[in-house]
């Protein structure tokens, strides 16, 4: 499971979603949560979060938003050293299997469909397996 202390990246181009996710993280505890209004936007602050030696240690992220898509910016996080075992978690509308293969095939860490209950996110949290750090 997640640490409650953990860096958490929450990624959505729009707000009022990034505040639900980021209200329901509040509720369970979560007190070190950012957020990012697309891919590309969570990518600057990925690096940035690097080059000052604090990375996030999991991210949330919608899958359909402009500049960079939510399974491009997994597939990103997953080719870095640093970041590739990072929990990746995609939100989405899409039930397309062809989705879900990508992001399976990509390496998500788990797959929420819009719209979801909060405990189906605090269900996803807690089976999200977290690497030791070295």
């Amino acid at each position: 499971m997640i640490e409650l202390n953990s860096r958490i990246l929450v990624v959505d181009d729009m707000r009022a979603m990034r505040r639900v996710v980021m209200k329901i993280l509040t509720e369970l505890g979560y007190t070190n949560v950012k957020e990012a209004d697309d891919g590309a936007t969570a990518w600057v602050a990925i690096e940035q979060a690097l080059a000052l030696n604090t990375p996030f240690q999991f991210i949330i992220s919608d899958w359909n938003m402009p500049q960079l898509k939510g399974v491009e910016l997994l597939k990103k996080v997953r080719a870095h050293a640093t970041m590739k075992a990072t929990p990746f978690l995609l939100v989405t509308a899409e039930t397309e299997m062809s989705q879900v293969s990508e992001a399976v095939k990509a390496g998500v860490s788990g797959y929420i469909t819009k719209p979801f209950k909060p405990e189906t996110l605090k269900e996803k949290i807690q089976k999200l397996q977290v690497p030791k750090a070295a």
